[in-house]
């Protein structure tokens, strides 16, 4: 696979590259640049030769296939039973709320957090709790799991969602981190609600945890959301993945969607099966790209962008910029938008402590990057 092919999104009802003007080159939302697996091609080709498109249901083989890979990557045992099928992990991890928290009760997330997040409670009018990431003398962030007990307490929280790996900042947590984590919601009642949509895009050797497969007790307590959309670039087809290994939790899951949240369609299924089926070589390729598009932005961080810093992500195609040294009459993402012509993520709406940030989507070609980086350095110059 060339990841470095230049392919034309702007005429595919794109998103990304269709939010902004055309001399922008954006670099925000969290799809990749890249053609997805052959495979996955193929098999919705042969999907639509077929010719008919009635009603279906989740196929036997994607349930098998999804058993198997939860296996061999986590040695995570998972039964039929306890899968299901939903359009997207933001739906997801807004209807678990709903299903489990009543009005007025309280939900905490992480910040910086992934803007879903921070307005899912809202919605369902319910109380959002946000709980920092501690940022460390070398830029990198950990729990401050003292204030996360306390905050479970003080607010009342019935659920926690957390992001691992963590979107904005890229970190893995560790075994030790979730253990403590999960520790602590047990200790007070309070629901995990894993969002780990990018699990696998990993770096160095970091190795993804489930936190469901901590312990057994563990697992009773959480909803566990994964997909293949972020992996294989086919978050247009809207397949996403939940396991609820907790009988009653799954009970009360499905009961709540009945009627309000249908499963994913024929070719979203089609797509994630071929995906998870036959896409293990082309990860390895992507993954490769995007580790030398992290290496080289760093370095460029390092020694010629001094006054941007971030944490090296050892996860996902994000990267989480500090612009704060620069010294900026206004936000970065402003700046950079009328100045450069770049569209990235604001940083302010990863939440309230963030305005000094912007979220840069690397998942592009090497020749994307370089431009953005001429950009951002002709934009500084002559500032």
């Amino acid at each position: 696979m060339d990841f470095n092919q230049v392919i034309d999104r702007r005429h595919s009802e794109c998103i990304k590259w269709n939010l902004y003007d055309e001399d922008v080159l954006p670099m925000w939302i969290a799809d990749t640049d890249f053609r997805c697996p052959e495979a996955v091609i193929r098999a919705l080709h042969e999907r639509v030769d077929h010719g008919i498109f009635g009603y279906g249901t989740p196929p036997k083989e994607l349930n098998q296939t999804v058993i198997q890979r939860l296996k061999r990557l986590y040695d995570w045992d998972v039964t039929e039973s306890q899968i299901g099928y939903i359009p997207g992990i933001v739906t997801g991890f807004n209807s678990a709320i709903r299903a489990y928290c009543k009005p007025g009760e309280a939900v905490i997330y992480q910040t910086p957090a992934y803007p879903p997040f921070i307005s899912a409670p809202d919605s369902a009018c319910m109380k959002g709790v946000q709980n920092p990431l501690m940022r460390l003398a070398d830029g990198s962030y950990a729990i401050d799991f003292d204030r996360f007990e306390e905050q479970l307490f003080s607010e009342n929280v019935r659920a926690f969602i957390l992001c691992n790996p963590q979107n904005p900042t890229g970190r893995v947590f560790s075994r030790e981190e979730l253990t403590r984590v999960a520790e602590i919601c047990l200790k007070h009642n309070v629901l995990i609600i894993s969002d780990e949509i990018h699990c696998d895009i990993l770096y160095d050797g970091h190795k993804h945890i489930p936190i469901a497969t901590l312990a057994p007790e563990v697992a009773d307590n959480t909803i566990t959301f994964t997909a293949p959309s972020k992996t294989y670039n086919i978050a247009g087809l809207h397949a996403s993945v939940y396991i609820i290994q907790n009988p009653k939790l799954m009970e009360r899951f499905c009961k709540y969607n009945s009627g309000l949240i249908g499963r994913p369609g024929l070719l979203a299924l089609t797509a994630a099966r071929a995906a998870y089926a036959e896409g293990d070589e082309w990860l390895a390729e992507q993954n490769a790209y995007l580790k030398e598009n992290r290496d080289y932005l760093d370095e460029i961080f390092r020694s010629q962008l001094e006054g941007i810093h971030w944490s090296k992500p050892q996860a996902t195609f994000l990267g989480w910029l500090d612009c704060s040294d620069l010294g900026l009459a206004e936000s970065p993402y402003e700046f950079f938008l009328r100045e450069a012509r770049i569209g990235f993520n604001d940083g302010i709406t990863f939440g309230p402590l963030c305005a000094d940030f912007v979220r840069l989507n690397f998942g592009t070609t090497r020749a994307n990057l370089q431009e953005v980086i001429k950009r951002m350095q002709t934009a500084l110059e002559a500032r």
